[in-house]
């Protein structure tokens, strides 16, 4: 008997192989459906989006050297490598001495003081509209990481090249709930969000985690928003993952 919460973390169906991963048990309709509710989306989004990326990136260029928008080379769906766009929240060629690093999630020098606000508001991210658009990114996924990264955690961290199977998003499950990573048991831990969401991703989970996302923007809690959206907490998406464990151990 399959324990109770597997099929959630592994996104297995009965009628599907147990050695397929979670991008390959998705419907086919929904992958095309996503696709079109993406770009519409994203048409929409741009109205309000432009005049904000703008304003944005006028404060970015008046305050701190550099360009307004940066571009950063990401892993997407498959592995294979895209350009990513985001509005500048750090000192220009930051990363320059030190090399990839993880932001710090208390005070990190690198970020300029609008850079704060940006970050902060969510705002930085309005460019990858674009992304989505190209197809690089969908509205809703697991976020992509950096190359330099990817080759790391993927030998420290079971399971990490399945978050790969699927398009990375702007926002997703784990961003609504998680704080950005710092450090190797916070990416364990989003791993089981991301592997949560491969396995029951919908136009219903998609349709919470971006009003959550509205939501945390706003300014309220991540607490609140998960429980007025009904999305899934720790204890349950931690409980799924190691009934999955316990599954693959049989």
């Amino acid at each position: 008997m399959i324990p109770e919460g597997a099929m959630i973390a592994t996104g297995l169906r009965s009628d599907v192989r147990d050695d397929e991963g979670p991008a390959q048990v998705r419907d086919d309709l929904y992958a095309k459906a996503k696709r079109v509710v993406d770009v519409v989306l994203c048409g929409f989004m741009m109205i309000p989006a432009l005049p904000m990326m703008f304003l944005a990136g006028l404060l970015v260029r008046l305050t701190s050297r550099g360009p307004a928008i940066y571009s950063q080379i990401r892993v997407g769906q498959g592995g294979r490598e895209f350009v990513i766009y985001k509005l500048r929240t750090m000192r220009n060629d930051c990363e320059r001495l030190t090399g990839a690093r993880w932001a710090d999630c208390g005070r990190d020098p690198r970020v300029t003081p609008i850079g704060n606000f940006l970050r902060k508001s969510h705002l930085d991210e309005l460019p990858q509209l674009f992304n989505v658009l190209r197809g690089d990114m969908t509205l809703v996924g697991p976020r992509p990481e950096r190359p330099e990264f990817v080759v790391q955690l993927e030998q420290v961290i079971p399971r990490y090249r399945e978050r790969l199977q699927m398009r990375p998003g702007v926002t997703g499950l784990a961003q609504i709930l998680l704080q950005p990573d710092v450090d190797i048991q916070s990416v364990r831990t989003k791993l089981m969000y991301d592997l949560c969401y491969m396995g029951s991703a919908g136009h219903l989970m998609d349709i919470k985690i971006i009003t959550c996302t509205a939501l945390k923007i706003t300014g309220m809690p991540r607490k609140v928003s998960r429980m007025i959206m009904r999305v899934p907490d720790q204890d349950t998406i931690e409980r799924a993952h190691e009934a999955a464990i316990a599954l693959s151990s049989l």
